[in-house]
């Protein structure tokens, strides 16, 4: 049996002199969204030539809970309130995977 899921894949350019404010602000941004029911996963990845790059990866059971993460206390407190303001650039595409059960 095939089940669906909605991936989410975010690549933020930080500020040069907020790279490790935004390191850390992930840090804690992930470890309270892989607490969200619909989360299957949450992941990012710090660029090893530019540091100032990361990749976020996220998995959801559908795309209501990326919503619902999106309308979070701790996204919009952490996310939108602390990393974005930190950002030159963001670019966010989601996609509609499927995976063997």
């Amino acid at each position: 049996m095939t089940q669906k899921y909605f991936q989410v894949v975010a690549h933020y350019q930080a500020q040069e002199d907020e790279v490790d404010t935004v390191a850390q602000l992930l840090s804690d941004l992930a470890k309270k969204s892989r607490e969200e029911p619909q989360n299957l996963s949450y992941d990012f990845f710090q660029g090893v030539e530019d540091k100032a790059h990361f990749v976020i990866l996220e998995r959801y059971a559908d795309a209501a809970g990326f919503a619902a993460h999106r309308e979070s206390t701790h996204f919009q407190t952490i996310g939108a309130g602390q990393i974005i303001p930190r950002l030159v650039h963001r670019s966010v595409e989601s996609y509609e995977g499927s995976a063997d059960a």
